[in-house]
């Protein structure tokens, strides 16, 4: 029984930590175009942004958490909006990063995941996506919140866990080509909206406050770790 168990966990550790083959050319570029199919339209992307903002929110719950604040909770609606409070210092350092990393989230992990599909680490990124959500899903507060985050991880968990190496492939190309699209067009609303007069308590804005920065300055900087971890990225996924 014991061989059989130090086995079995062998076996899930490979599978896990384990590389697997690279996707063909065409399977890659094909989920760039699934993706960008996702993000563009308007009616699509009002869906689909959903995902991108349980990154968004996710990124300002973990580094608050990492930063030493309690995090009280994290709500999504059906709006797309999202809020994410914690408690601790008002300003600061651990202030500004909590702050600063809800729009560079998004690009960011898939800077990350598309590094681990680089190296060849398919399950190893979509177990790691699980993981996330999971945690996450502890500190959901409302109800939208939690099927939201119920229903993303249940796609990555039955993917990771019950399809084959191909499907996995293009589930996780496609994903983290969404997270480097996905994590570009949120920084240009959120410019458009302060063009004309909106969003006075964005994160830009939160930012300005914080460090007496302009917050354009800010949203800079939100277009220059999107539009670079997209270049960054994309070289990644396409291998070249």
């Amino acid at each position: 029984m014991a061989g059989i168990d130090t086995a079995s966990t062998v076996d899930l550790w490979d599978r896990v930590f384990g590389t697997q083959p690279a996707p063909d050319d065409w399977l890659v570029i094909v989920t760039a175009v699934v993706a960008l199919a996702a993000v563009v339209p308007r009616p699509v992307w009002r869906l689909t942004r959903n995902t991108i903002t349980i990154a968004h929110e996710g990124g300002h719950g973990l580094i608050a958490v990492a930063t030493g604040r309690r995090l009280n909770g994290i709500r999504l609606h059906s709006d797309t909006s999202g809020l994410t409070v914690s408690r601790g210092r008002p300003t600061g350092i651990g202030m500004i990063l909590t702050a600063a990393a809800g729009y560079t989230a998004p690009p960011l992990l898939g800077l990350g995941g598309a590094w681990l599909l680089a190296a060849h680490h398919i399950t190893l990124l979509l177990w790691l996506a699980t993981a996330l959500l999971i945690a996450m899903l502890v500190m959901i507060r409302n109800a939208y919140g939690a099927l939201t985050v119920i229903v993303t991880g249940a796609a990555f968990l039955t993917v990771s866990w019950l399809a084959g190496p191909a499907v996995q492939s293009a589930f996780a190309y496609a994903a983290v080509w969404f997270l480097l699209l996905g994590g570009v067009r949120p920084a240009f609303e959120l410019q458009s909206k302060r063009r004309h007069g909106g969003a006075g308590d964005s994160d830009a804005d939160q930012l300005g406050r914080l460090t007496q920065a302009p917050p354009a300055l800010w949203l800079f900087l939100f277009h220059a770790v999107s539009l670079c971890s997209l270049i960054g990225g994309g070289r990644w996924l396409l291998a070249l």
